[in-house]
């Protein structure tokens, strides 16, 4: 229980400053990122398979959440993370999970390398104190407004943001317990308030001094003191806004949601059972996030999903059971009750070098290089495809193609698996096979794709045979249009007095083909257990 304590005090303070981060880095109030924090850290561990994940906002998410903020605003935002949290439980009472768990490696590479840059290029903004008015459209015109902006970095925010950089990554090379981020943020928060009482004309940037709040009567600057307030998802909308059409405009932005919380989720589930020995269940564990983010809107919290870095860290601090996620919740709340206006002195660009390296983390450099240099040109060409969608255009239409490219490659690799092959002259048993019989071999499952280079193969076997063997004994699967195919040969054989023999199917095939309409008492078309009988059957009928 101590061991499960610490560590969720540790992952607490790690959470405090990111969840903020990413909050503000999605385009929304930094206390919307603690009470996700607070609301999905409890409720995933609760409803959740996994002992030891922390749940939360994560950097994923924040390259599919900009374009709703600015698109729908903070209740559009909220709706989706409902409709997302309701699309989630439904994807593991279908038991879909472990079907997600199969997105190809370079898919979420190219997803994930793509959101890092994203989000480091987000950042240079504050990093370097540039005055832009207006930083919306495309990832191109955001290059574009950046470069032209360039004049106008503040040296005091450049510095502000070099030195919490520096203390990131020289505290995480000494292997302390302390997480860097409670030593930078502590050091360059203290400092950047001294330099700002004393010498008021640097005015160096702080969440107080760049937003306010006004709950209520209580207005102020910075991060609210108090805690978790309900609130309807929707209130912010006017109701004539409340619509079906409201509905189908979102629906896209909270499946994309959906899949990439999914995705995300499970991969640390993946993570963490590989570092503890502990074993998930890939579907409760959507439920569970599912469940959860069907609540976090309703306390004003943005989209959640389980964070690879801080259940990282839970477990190496000693973290064995969902003891340590509640606590890290319950930290971040009490923080907010009464660390709120220290909190609010954070500088800006000292977040942005936070995100710096949380975007550095979550890159995969390495692995992304390795598949460029190792890979098969199909999975490069993958890898790329999803990089560049996720970077130029939109993770909404990045996950579709990306899934969908997953597919295809799946496809043809399976497709490739199959073979039909000419086999008179290999076998072993009846050398002495007259030259108007032919035995094919077939490996793997007959599906579309290999359905049509069958029945290829076949109607233009040799116009001399008279009886065709078809040795399936490693047919694993057979679909719809397999049947039409096969069907179409038998017709085509029938039609030129073919007779045409099955051999080797399993008995599950065989029901399929009866019940497809397969005439088996035909006798053109015959099935047999093993390749010897029906061998013997073709040469008592030829």
């Amino acid at each position: 229980m101590k061991s499960n304590i610490l560590s969720g005090l540790t992952v607490g303070i790690v959470a405090l400053p990111l969840s903020m981060a990413l909050a503000i880095a999605t385009g929304v109030p930094p206390q919307l990122g603690l009470y996700t924090a607070i609301v999905a850290g409890f409720f995933a561990a609760i409803f959740g398979s996994s002992k030891i994940n922390i749940s939360g906002p994560t950097a994923a998410f924040v390259v599919i959440l900009i374009p709703i903020v600015q698109e729908f605003g903070v209740s559009g935002l909220l709706i989706c993370g409902l409709l997302s949290g309701i699309i989630l439980i439904i994807i593991g009472v279908l038991k879909l999970g472990t079907l997600i768990e199969l997105i190809p490696y370079p898919v979420t590479v190219g997803f994930t390398s793509g959101i890092a840059l994203v989000i480091a290029t987000f950042q240079i903004k504050d990093f370097f104190g540039l005055t832009i008015e207006n930083f919306s459209g495309s990832y191109i015109d955001k290059i574009i407004i950046l470069f032209n902006s360039f004049h106008t970095f503040d040296t005091a925010e450049l510095l502000t943001g070099l030195f919490t950089l520096f203390l990131l990554i020289l505290w995480q090379k000494t292997k302390s317990k302390i997480p860097s981020a409670l030593i930078a943020l502590s050091f360059s928060t203290i400092i950047v308030t001294f330099l700002n009482i004393n010498i008021p004309f640097l005015d160096i940037s702080t969440i107080a001094s760049t937003f306010s709040y006004e709950i209520g009567e209580l207005k102020g600057n910075g991060i609210p003191p108090i805690p978790l307030q309900f609130t309807l998802p929707w209130s912010y909308l006017n109701a004539d806004d409340i619509n079906l059409n409201l509905l189908y405009k979102l629906l896209p932005h909270s499946i994309a949601i959906a899949i990439l919380g999914a995705l995300e989720s499970l991969l640390c589930a993946v993570i963490s059972d590989g570092m503890t020995g502990n074993k998930t269940n890939p579907n409760k564990e959507l439920i569970g996030q599912g469940i959860t983010n069907m609540i976090v809107p309703f306390f004003g919290g943005i989209p959640a999903t389980a964070a690879i870095a801080r259940t990282v860290v839970n477990i190496k601090s000693g973290g064995t059971s969902k003891v340590s996620s509640i606590v890290h919740s319950l930290f971040i709340l009490i923080s907010i009750i009464f660390l709120s206006p220290y909190l609010s002195y954070l500088p800006m660009a000292s977040l942005s070098a936070l995100l710096f390296v949380v975007a550095w983390n979550m890159s995969e450099v390495k692995h992304f290089i390795n598949i460029i240099k190792v890979a098969p040109k199909d999975d490069v060409y993958v890898l790329l495809a999803c990089f560049s969608l996720t970077v130029l255009f939109d993770m909404q239409i990045a996950v579709a193609i990306g899934i969908g490219l997953a597919s295809v490659l799946f496809i043809k690799r399976t497709i490739d698996l199959y073979s039909i092959e000419l086999v008179n002259t290999k076998l072993t048993i009846h050398p002495d096979i007259p030259g108007n019989i032919s035995i094919y071999d077939i490996n793997g499952p007959m599906f579309f794709g290999a359905a049509q280079n069958a029945l290829k193969t076949l109607l233009n076997s040799n116009e001399d045979t008279t009886v065709v063997i078809l040795n399936m004994q490693n047919v694993t699967m057979i679909d719809m249009t397999a049947m039409v195919a096969l069907k179409s040969i038998v017709d085509n054989f029938k039609s030129k007095n073919k007779k045409l023999i099955f051999s080797g199917l399993n008995a599950r095939i065989v029901r399929k083909l009866t019940k497809a309409k397969f005439e088996f008492d035909d006798i053109n078309l015959k099935t047999f257990d093993n390749l010897e009988d029906s061998i013997n059957y073709s040469k008592s009928v030829i």
